[in-house]
């Protein structure tokens, strides 16, 4: 794809916190950044989009014998503790990848910002989406796992497209507000790998969403890869839909996005000065 020519308009005066239209209207940069961001990702590997599909099945693995065998946790669920892992890993490692990508973007688009004016949104939204590829390679790895397990599609499976775009909301929610506090506090560039360890810890991907105790389900549920997650599982391997705790995740995810929304755009006119 060929770079596209300069982009140059004045920013409106007016507050648009949430004027996506002016996203719409900058596509052609939007997909131009996330087609570079792809190709930077995987330039000069000898594995290329095999990175895709090494780095959830290793951990799928990994996780299989310290938290399946050594730690129990595949007495906890009737479904194969295999593809049990790999159906969360679905969502976290597309969550995990946009948020780090989104959280760095500015700094790594420093020169662009400081030449050009255009949403800055743009940015970590095209980081975000970059993740995608990924996730669509982990996606037919896990339809090979469910023939292999004999896991046949459900009338589930058709929420799958929604569900994707619900952990977007939440990647891109969080993810423009770490874009936005990275520029400001460059500690965050240390802070947000370590986030995301913690993070994975505190979502249901190595134990079920049933090992939480009941009375405290909804609160954990404000964690929105909680409700994700058990909703993937049930989209992918027939586990029963958490409707509850997946409202609650949903509300988390929307909530999450306009505040990081709205963080940037407050503090959007001062990067160009100090990214």
């Amino acid at each position: 794809m060929s770079e596209p020519a300069a982009i140059v308009v004045k920013p409106s005066p007016r507050w648009r916190a949430l004027d996506f239209a002016e996203l719409w209207r900058f596509r052609e940069l939007a997909f131009f950044l996330t087609w570079r961001d792809v190709k930077v990702r995987y330039k000069q590997t000898v594995l290329g989009l095999l990175w895709a599909v090494l780095q959830p099945v290793m951990t799928m693995l990994v996780f299989t014998l310290f938290f399946g065998r050594l730690g129990g946790m595949a007495e906890a669920t009737e479904v194969p503790y295999p593809i049990f892992v790999y159906a969360a890993l679905l969502p976290w490692q597309f969550f995990s990848t946009a948020v780090s990508a989104a959280g760095q973007s500015l700094v790594g688009a420093s020169n662009l910002i400081s030449k050009v004016y255009f949403p800055r949104l743009i940015v970590p939204t095209a980081a975000t989406g970059a993740a995608l590829v990924d996730f669509v390679i982990s996606l037919g790895v896990m339809a090979v796992l469910m023939a292999w397990y004999g896991y046949a599609p459900s009338a589930w499976t058709l929420l799958l497209p929604l569900l994707m775009l619900l952990t977007l909301v939440a990647a891109l929610g969080i993810g423009t507000l770490l874009a936005g506090l990275t520029v400001a506090y460059r500690d965050f560039r240390y802070v947000i790998p370590f986030a995301m360890q913690m993070w994975m810890l505190a979502s249901p991907v190595a134990y079920p969403l049933s090992k939480v105790p009941e009375v405290w389900r909804l609160l954990y549920a404000v964690n929105p890869l909680a409700g994700l997650i058990g909703g993937f599982r049930a989209a992918l391997i027939g586990e029963p839909m958490p409707w509850a705790e997946l409202a609650v995740s949903v509300g988390s995810a929307v909530v999450l996005l306009v505040v990081g929304v709205f963080y940037f755009r407050s503090v959007e006119k001062r990067f160009a000065d100090i990214v």
